[in-house]
């Protein structure tokens, strides 16, 4: 009895120290939603969180929805009071999973994934699946990926008088390079 409470104390220990988490605190997400002849709505922020565990492929992401900066500082705030509403919803998260992920296979050749999980916005959470190219590098992992979001979706309201110079479907890209903690 003594011999296998100290063999699964061990097993529990290396798999414990075998699963390897994935961060980063300087992840890059952008969002586009301009409309042709007009003036340019778009926003980046480079602090998004990001984890990725190895073991199990899941896949968590956190940004702070007033780190995203603009070209015009009027656009910006009417981003954060108006239509996002930062101050009521100042994080937007993913949580979910790297579908058949396999660390194992990870190479510096970027591989297609499909990532499963809740998208949360402006307090709304909805499922989504997006696709995802992963690579290793120098044993960082890199994550990038492309999927659009419609802000009606999110209950995002866009008032009358600029909702012509707003895209229905905002591009949304994100790169992550995750560093083993």
């Amino acid at each position: 009895m003594k011999k296998n409470l100290v063999l699964a104390i061990c097993l529990l220990t290396a798999h414990v120290a075998m699963s390897q988490k994935f961060i980063t605190r300087a992840g890059e997400i952008k969002f586009e939603a301009s409309m042709p002849a007009f003036e340019e709505v778009a926003a980046k922020n480079t602090t998004a969180s990001c984890i990725l565990e190895e073991s199990t492929g899941d896949f968590v992401a956190l940004v702070l929805v007033k780190a995203f900066k603009f070209k015009v500082p009027l656009m910006e705030e009417h981003f954060n009071e108006n239509y996002i509403e930062s101050t009521l919803f100042p994080k937007s998260t993913f949580k979910g999973k790297i579908i058949n992920f396999d660390a194992a296979k990870i190479a510096s050749t970027k591989m297609a994934y499909d990532i499963e999980g809740e998208l949360t916005i402006h307090g709304i959470t909805r499922k989504i699946k997006v696709k995802a190219y992963i690579a290793k590098y120098s044993g960082k992992i890199t994550i990038t990926s492309n999927f659009s979001i419609r802000p009606v979706d999110y209950e995002i309201k866009i008032p009358n008088i600029v909702k012509s110079k707003v895209a229905e479907d905002v591009k949304i890209t994100y790169n992550f390079i995750l560093d083993k903690k």
